[in-house]
């Protein structure tokens, strides 16, 4: 119990930002909060904060740190929540938030099942490609895809995400199968518009003489779109080679339908999160539906079989 609560005040300094906002929030004197921290550094070996008078900030270590204990309190918490909850029924409505494209496909179809299973359970699913402030705009959870930024939510991994190069079999079979990144630039790619994310461009994983290295190539071709479902459709019509998220275009690598090039240059992935906000007692149908989400999620070939 002595290493949980160091642990829940090295969480709430990092995200209070100082001390003082921490022993206020907890009813206790600074110096017990900075005592505790001291302890939790000699005994990990590390230094987790930097503290200077004016502000704190979390050292390497510390923002690793941050995360996993972030998911331990949840998942104790939610443990608790296990024991005394009992028998009782998750009720109320419940907020959830997600990526449009993403959410149409891997999200939205779980919504109906899990009220089945939870019919005292009301759902509004909101799908949205800016990030939404989920405090603010009282939402109960987020599901979010890629690189995390630096937050005061708690996050849970659900699963990988890989961004691959894809074409139809017979788009290859007319233009040949590039095999290095550089032979992108002689293939018809099919990439997002001006105005729209992926302004590095397209990453991969190369050899350099300080070993393996993420690069980015910005491909060109043309036909350009603002929508990444567009530039999916226009792939599997054959029209050039795309660079899409493997929760997007498993399905049809599984069928045939498309064919991933240059997979031993794909850049390390990234995940696929829920987050939401650090809560003491977390409401049942928010650990339900993340449950929910993550059990149909770990399913052996759910992403090949995930229907639109």
């Amino acid at each position: 119990m002595d290493k949980l609560k160091a642990f829940e005040t090295f969480v709430a300094v990092a995200t209070k930002g100082s001390l003082t906002a921490a022993a206020r929030a907890e009813g206790v004197a600074p110096a017990i909060i900075g005592r505790r921290l001291d302890a939790l550094e000699e005994s990990l070996g590390v230094k987790l904060l930097v503290r200077t008078t004016r502000r704190i900030t979390l050292t390497h270590e510390g923002s690793a740190f941050l995360e996993d204990c972030q998911r331990l309190l949840s998942d104790v918490a939610n443990a608790e929540a296990s024991v005394s909850a009992g028998g009782v029924k998750a009720s109320g409505h419940l907020r959830i938030t997600a990526p449009a494209g993403f959410g149409r496909r891997h999200v939205a179809p779980l919504v109906p099942r899990f009220r089945e299973l939870h019919p005292d359970v009301t759902i509004s699913l909101n799908l949205s490609d800016r990030v939404v402030d989920l405090a603010a705009e009282g939402f109960d959870c987020a599901v979010r895809v890629g690189d995390l930024p630096d937050s005061s939510l708690v996050s849970v991994r659900m699963a990988d995400n890989r961004r691959l190069c894809v074409a139809t079999p017979g788009y290859l079979a007319r233009r040949g199968t590039p095999k290095q990144p550089s032979d992108l630039l002689q293939h018809d790619c099919l990439t997002l518009s001006s105005d729209a994310s992926q302004t590095r461009g397209w990453a991969f994983c190369t050899p350099t003489d300080m070993g393996l290295e993420v690069t980015h190539l910005r491909p060109g071709g043309p036909l350009d779109c603002s929508d990444g479902q567009v530039l999916h459709d226009w792939c599997l019509a054959g029209y050039g080679i795309a660079w899409r998220s493997t929760w997007e275009v498993e399905r049809e690598i599984h069928s045939g339908q498309l064919v991933a090039v240059l997979e031993d240059f794909a850049a390390p992935p990234n995940g696929i999160f829920v987050v939401f906000s650090q809560r003491k007692h977390l409401p049942l149908r928010v650990r339900l539906w993340i449950d929910h989400l993550k059990h149909h999620y770990a399913q052996p070939g759910y992403w090949q079989k995930a229907e639109d």
